[in-house]
């Protein structure tokens, strides 16, 4: 039995965090990432390259995906909220410094736009690494494109990039997992009011 209008709990207030174009991107990136995660896994650890054999199929998949990988950002390019994020993603505010801050000192009030000073970081990082991966990948896909010296040189950063990226990756999934709400404006594009005047509340402030 329903309880009376009155005295029902009002749902929280929600705004809109992220379009759908915008929660496209991310997910087909982190897709086509993930795959390449999955497959260099399956290339470079003995007990796994045995378990699931087809090198070939694999090394394909792997290549592929990889090409792919820029795919969703160039096509996200489309959508005027896509661009915008860029934008907020790209600068950075004296309230970032004072979220960095806080952070190393370990202190609470952490200002914050729609993305924290981290989640900037994180994301220049990827980008810069997704290219250099893409161009290490390249020399060593296409072995008439350079001398031997620089796909020597290329195996050797894109392996260690690899490495870096897997960890780097599973602290930011364990930080999705770790925010539901972050996780929920993701997968609907909205996200509890109070939720962002506590973690974005300089985002909510802004004109």
């Amino acid at each position: 039995m329903h309880p009376p209008a009155d005295t029902a709990t009002p749902l929280p207030a929600r705004v809109r965090r992220f379009t759908r174009s915008e929660r496209w991107v991310h997910r087909a990136t982190a897709t086509l990432m993930g795959v390449c995660v999955v497959t260099a896994a399956c290339l470079y650890l003995p007990r796994l390259a045995e378990l699931v054999g087809r090198r070939e199929l694999v090394v394909t998949v792997h290549e592929w995906a990889g090409l792919l990988l820029p795919a969703p950002f160039l096509l996200g390019l489309a959508s005027r909220a896509f661009r915008r994020d860029l934008r907020r993603l790209n600068r950075f505010a004296p309230y970032d410094k004072v979220w960095l801050r806080a952070v190393v000192r370990r202190r609470p009030g952490r200002p914050a736009g729609k993305f924290n000073a981290g989640q900037k970081l994180w994301a220049a990082w990827l980008a810069g690494a997704v290219l250099v991966m893409l161009g290490t990948g390249l020399l060593m896909w296409f072995t008439h494109l350079a001398p031997v010296a620089w796909r020597t040189g290329s195996t050797f950063v894109h392996d260690w990039l690899a490495l870096a990226l897997g960890v780097v990756i599973a602290g930011h999934v364990g930080m999705a997992v770790g925010d539901p709400e972050a996780r929920r404006g993701m997968r609907t594009g909205f996200v509890r009011r109070d939720w962002a005047e506590r973690e974005h509340g300089e985002w909510l402030d802004a004109p």
